[in-house]
């Protein structure tokens, strides 16, 4: 007999559960009880400014006042009354007062007290708050260790002005149902869904000018595709030659435009391409480059479909770039613009595609066979020749372990948490700190270093034979240098650099595989406007000297993706070549991978570019965003198998996996308790397709051959005697592994 009273009583609970807040008195109805300032006055209000503001639900609100600065505001401890590894929903009602201030952020922080007295802060979520009405501010957390203090607490604002709040509710958050596939209907895989794209008999309809400026139609176009649509489409009749000419341009946004709205289709990938180049207009010539976008409109909020740099007078250049929708939108224009005012645009041949990754996919299968494979000859000896006659020998090889490098970023919370390092360890082999290394961690206060953090966080992967890349020695946006960095004098300065690379690399000496020397140098400058261009290629060259052991790394983002003309892969491959000119020790080339709806087609081409400076690339912060967690998935496995198929691709880093410990939202594969969702289990198929297996019997020549990935394998042979079991290692080899293993012991 069903137990449905049992079932009911169980979903009663958990709806308590969810229901419960853990916050005492929220909607302060008891006052200001259990509620206290964080270095300010907290003070109770029926009303405001002359009666302007008043609750929005119930009789009084709660406002931090006399803050002296940002992290002033008023909170409530919470100590004892949540569970470790649960998470919950933050939702609070708050808007701002006084000191002038219209417009700030209000950030919602949780303060932890670890056992060993470690502090810990976590941003649980933050909104644009104002002094005219009340706003929510909605978000998540979940504590993984077992702290002995927390506090939840609000901040942010301009010292002088007040948090007003009106109610704050903490409950264990609902889990959200899985998500379903999305069924794309007459997908049109390959289809051009831009009307008149070729401008044929000099028509421009339904082409439009946004703003003032003139279309026309010119001859003299590329009468093929650009090379990336090629690549995607395959073969393709000739174009006609022809170009959009925009002329009389006064504003940047100026330019030919559409309404795609009715012929998108959500979820679908959709590639981006064109033949662009600018002319001189009415202001004269212009040598300096200037960009090029394809921009969308999507009510009334611009999206970037891909940018690049040209020079007046210059060559037509392919344009390319990325677009999808997750939303059902009412209006949708795509737009051509981007050159200075009184400079000539010419587009030719724009095609907006849904592509087919799928099929993408199968190709890309075939060619890790020839990139990632070798092939193996087991050779046996001691076999019973009168017993092979009658009993063949049954071999059955299973890989076990892929020795390609797979990695995350972790973070030190993290390893509190026992579920989360279960998937860890079993599903990495690499790792790479999110914060604990970088010089604003390490050295918060001049002087005073803290690398307790980092140490714990390498203890367990020493201990699970896991490699960590160092990441990052510098940083060169100037918004991550700490403000006691910013204050000092050259000399200083230069010394602080030294004494950096000092302590960094003789603690961790032989113990990190890879640094990333100087993050990001493609969009920051502060070290080299500060001491000269000299000290990129002196702080890859003493790094080497400490440590020889390490490879040195260029790490930077949207390389891949053709989303940012301040790093395409031509200006990659420059700076990497300018520092080795210089003499610094680049070992390897690291492409960040925060990628939205990756097209395998443009990836690839920014991998081959790259892959002329004979560097091992790396993915090492590789992450992907989707609301669905199928289209995630897919995404994921997009770019997995582009670097797997790459021969110049020699390891991939994911940017975490666990939800609320990753920076973007929609982009993990674990939720915040621990179970996998659909993207999270289409990594671990594709995990799974990296392993080789093999059956079959030992042939006339006693040898059993396949072919496989490199690692670890073990190997199961049946004899009459009975069942022999060895292990062995592929290792990256052209030739043939030959492996000779004998039977006549048993």
């Amino acid at each position: 007999m069903e137990n449905h009273a049992s079932d009911e009583a169980d979903v009663k609970h958990q709806t308590n559960e969810e229901q419960q807040n853990i916050i005492i008195n929220p909607n302060f109805d008891d006052g200001l009880n259990n509620w206290n300032g964080r270095a300010c006055k907290t003070v109770l209000h029926k009303s405001m400014d002359g009666g302007r503001i008043v609750p929005l639900s119930g009789q009084v609100f709660a406002a931090a006042t006399d803050r002296k600065d940002t992290w002033n505001g008023i909170q409530q401890e919470i100590s004892g009354r949540f569970q470790r590894k649960r998470v919950y929903e933050v939702t609070a009602v708050v808007r701002i007062f006084g000191n002038n201030v219209t417009s700030a952020t209000v950030q919602a922080t949780l303060w932890v007290l670890n056992a060993n007295q470690r502090e810990q802060y976590l941003a649980i979520a933050n909104v644009q708050a104002t002094d005219k009405n009340w706003v929510e501010l909605k978000g998540k957390f979940v504590i993984h260790g077992s702290p002995s203090r927390a506090i939840l607490f609000l901040e942010g604002p301009p010292p002088g002005s007040d948090i007003l709040l009106n109610t704050l509710v903490v409950k264990h958050a609902k889990r959200n149902r899985p998500d379903h596939p999305p069924f794309y209907e007459n997908p049109g895989f390959g289809v051009n869904i831009i009307e008149n794209s070729e401008v044929k008999d000099g028509a421009t309809q339904p082409w439009f000018t946004l703003g003032n400026c003139k279309l026309s139609v010119g001859q003299g176009a590329p009468r093929t595709l650009p090379p990336i649509a090629r690549d995607t489409l395959g073969p393709h009749k000739p174009l006609g030659g022809n170009y959009i000419l925009v002329t009389n341009r006064t504003q940047n946004w100026m330019g030919p435009a559409q309404m795609i709205t009715d012929k998108l289709k959500l979820f679908l990938t959709y590639q981006i391409s064109a033949w662009v180049k600018i002319g001189v207009g009415v202001s004269g010539s212009s040598m300096s480059p200037q960009n090029v976008n394809i921009a969308f409109s999507v009510d009334n909020q611009w999206v970037n479909g891909g940018q690049i740099e040209v020079i007046v007078g210059e060559t037509w250049h392919e344009i390319t770039g990325t677009f999808r929708l997750e939303k059902q939108p009412e209006k949708v224009m795509v737009n051509a613009q981007g050159p200075a005012p009184g400079i000539d645009l010419m587009i030719a041949a724009l095609q907006i595609f849904p592509v087919d990754r799928r099929e993408r996919i199968k190709c890309l299968k075939k060619q890790v066979d020839q990139v990632r494979k070798r092939d193996i000859v087991l050779k046996f000896s001691g076999l019973d020749d009168d017993s092979c006659d009658l009993f063949p020998y049954i071999v059955k090889v299973k890989q076990t372990y892929n020795s390609f490098p797979v990695g995350t970023c972790i973070n030190r919370s993290d390893i509190d948490n026992e579920d989360f390092v279960d998937f860890f360890t079993k599903n990495f082999n690499w790792a790479v700190f999110g914060n604990e290394l970088k010089w604003y961690w390490t050295e918060a206060e001049r002087g005073k270093l803290n690398y307790q953090d980092a140490d714990d966080m390498l203890d367990l992967c020493i201990g699970n034979n896991i490699n960590v890349r160092g990441h990052c020695i510098f940083w060169e946006v100037e918004s991550t240098v700490q403000s006691w960095l910013r204050q000092l004098n050259k000399t200083e300065l230069m010394n602080a650099v030294q004494k950096r690379l000092t302590d960094l690399l003789t603690r961790f000496k032989g113990k990190l595989k890879h640094y990333d020397v100087n993050n990001e140098m493609l969009h920051g400058s502060f070290y080299q406007d500060r001491l000269g261009k000299g000290v990129r290629p002196l702080m890859f060259n003493i790094a080497h000297k400490l440590d020889p052991s390490a490879l040195l790394f260029v790490n930077d983002y949207h390389v891949e993706d053709g989303d940012d003309t301040r790093s395409s892969p031509e200006k990659y491959i420059k700076l990497v070549l300018d520092l080795e000119a210089q003499g610094a020790a680049v070992g390897g080339i690291g492409i960040q991978g925060h990628i939205d709806s990756p097209v395998g087609a443009i990836v690839c081409s920014a991998l081959d570019k790259l892959s002329v400076l004979g560097r091992p690339i790396w993915f090492t912060e590789l992450d992907v965003s989707s609301s669905n967690e199928y289209v995630r998935g897919e995404d994921l496995e997009v770019m997995l198998w582009e670097a797997f198929a790459h021969p110049a691709v020699e390891g991939i880093m994911l940017w975490g996996f666990w939800e609320l410990s990753m920076n973007r939202e929609n982009a993990n594969l674990v939720d915040g308790e621990g179970e996998v969702n659909e993207a999270g289990k289409r990594f671990l198929e594709v995990k799974q397709e990296w392993l080789s297996h093999a059956y079959g019997i030992i042939n006339d020549e006693s040898e059993f051959t396949f072919r496989g990935y490199h690692g670890t394998y073990a190997i199961e042979v049946c004899t009459p005697a009975g069942i022999v079991l060895k292990t062995f290692i592929v290792e990256k080899g052209d030739a043939p592994l030959v492996l000779s293993i004998d039977l006549s012991y048993l």
